[in-house]
């Protein structure tokens, strides 16, 4: 792969909990209390699924039922509690069914290069949630973004292991699911490195 033409997230993140939309948030969290002050002294620990459920709630995006659940989060709900908890607004893209998530490279590209954060990926017919940490244009612009799934779960050996179990890998966009839309969530925070 030409890497002429990419870039990637800066800093580092975690992955914590279960469910992946919560994962995804709980690995965005992880980059913002690195890379920012957080909005109160509560906010200096990544949230684990109860405080993001309780969360929901008191801001009523959620019935009380959902406290305590194993029901789902998307890009949306991390976007609330992105908010809420650190006083830092996202910006939402939305890619329609018909439309190519190629034509949002540049878009994509100007996070990078500008904010340098994780983003939240989601959508409909393909729901599962994934991190978004890079981006790549080929010589021949094809489109690769930079997964981290956040179905991994243990401790890695080495770093090669997450490529080689494809917990972080290139996907070229045209494999992603295209009768899918998708919501992408983008922090508008800028990485420590990228704010000096």
């Amino acid at each position: 792969m030409d890497t002429s033409k990419w870039v990637v997230i800066r800093g580092s993140f975690e992955l914590n909990g279960w469910g992946c939309g919560y994962r995804t948030l709980q690995s965005i969290c992880s980059w913002i209390i690195q890379n920012g002050p957080p909005k109160t002294a509560s906010s200096d620990e990544v949230p684990n699924i109860p405080t993001i459920q309780q969360k929901l709630v008191e801001i009523k995006d959620k019935p009380e039922r959902f406290f305590g659940s194993r029901e789902w989060i998307g890009t949306l709900e991390a976007i609330y509690v992105i908010d809420t908890l650190y006083d830092v607004s996202c910006k939402v893209l939305h890619i329609a069914r018909s439309d190519s998530i190629a034509k949002h490279a540049d878009t994509l590209r100007d996070y990078f290069e500008q904010y340098g954060g994780l983003i939240m990926m989601g959508g409909d017919m393909d729901a599962a949630s994934k991190g978004i940490a890079g981006i790549h244009v080929s010589v021949d612009q094809d489109v690769y973004l930079l997964v981290v799934d956040p179905h991994f779960v243990g401790r890695i050996k080495t770093k090669e292991e997450l490529y080689t179990k494809q917990y972080v890998k290139w996907q070229k966009v045209e494999d992603f699911v295209d009768s899918s839309f998708y919501n992408l969530c983008l922090p508008m925070l800028k990485s420590r490195e990228l704010a000096a």
